[in-house]
């Protein structure tokens, strides 16, 4: 349960009352855990996924971009709630891990809604073409890259469009005055840059690790 800042009683409580995930989703977490180790943490959770098709099918995106794919378990859940004819184009450093991502794309039956471009995203999403308008963008990365995918992002999004950002309680520990650590710092200045930015709205959702939903006015 990546919730820890929740009573574990509660956290399998939530589990155990939201649709599960499907066999895909299952094997593709297991396959995470056995191909990177400690690293399968960075994997979303299944309340977390489940989430990401609602929300997608909600605002009946059609133009939505992730940065920071891993082994591609947020880019099935997004694709599958794609409106029709719509696209999700996907960031990330990691040729290995990616790879594992393409390999579940097919199985899922998404992968013809879905392009990859592997490389530093800070630079990568300058590619994204100027009249395309994107309706949702998730942001899963490196910590203290985040404020540069968020500006990067805004002004592409449109209006009434969400930002989604994974990992902003991060444990608990921005709440923690004792936490130093530079991951912490970062996730508490782009909290507190949020929070500022009078071109948006936002809410920090107690999902998982922490989910921040961000409107464009």
């Amino acid at each position: 349960m990546k919730a820890t800042y929740l009573d574990p009683a509660i956290g399998q409580y939530l589990i155990a009352h939201t649709t599960p995930p499907d066999n895909v989703l299952d094997a593709l977490a297991l396959e995470t855990r056995e191909a990177t180790g400690e690293s399968a943490g960075m994997q979303i959770s299944p309340d977390q996924g489940r989430f990401l098709t609602m929300i997608t099918q909600l605002g009946r995106a059609r133009n939505v971009v992730e940065v920071g794919t891993f082994t591609g378990y947020s880019s099935i859940c997004i694709a599958r709630g794609l409106a029709p004819g719509g696209r999700l184009s996907c960031f990330d450093v990691s040729e290995e891990w990616t790879a594992i991502a393409r390999r579940y794309w097919e199985k899922a039956g998404v992968a013809d809604r879905i392009e990859l471009r592997v490389g530093p995203a800070a630079e990568r999403l300058k590619e994204l073409p100027p009249e395309q308008t994107v309706d949702l963008a998730f942001i899963d990365a490196d910590k203290i890259g985040y404020p540069v995918y968020y500006e990067a992002l805004l002004p592409r999004l449109a209006p009434g469009g969400l930002i989604l950002v994974d990992n902003t309680l991060w444990s608990g520990r921005v709440a923690d005055p004792t936490a130093g650590d530079d991951s912490t710092r970062a996730i508490r200045e782009f909290n507190d840059m949020v929070m500022a930015d009078g071109r948006v709205t936002s809410l920090i959702l107690p999902i998982a690790d922490g989910l921040t939903m961000i409107r464009k006015h």
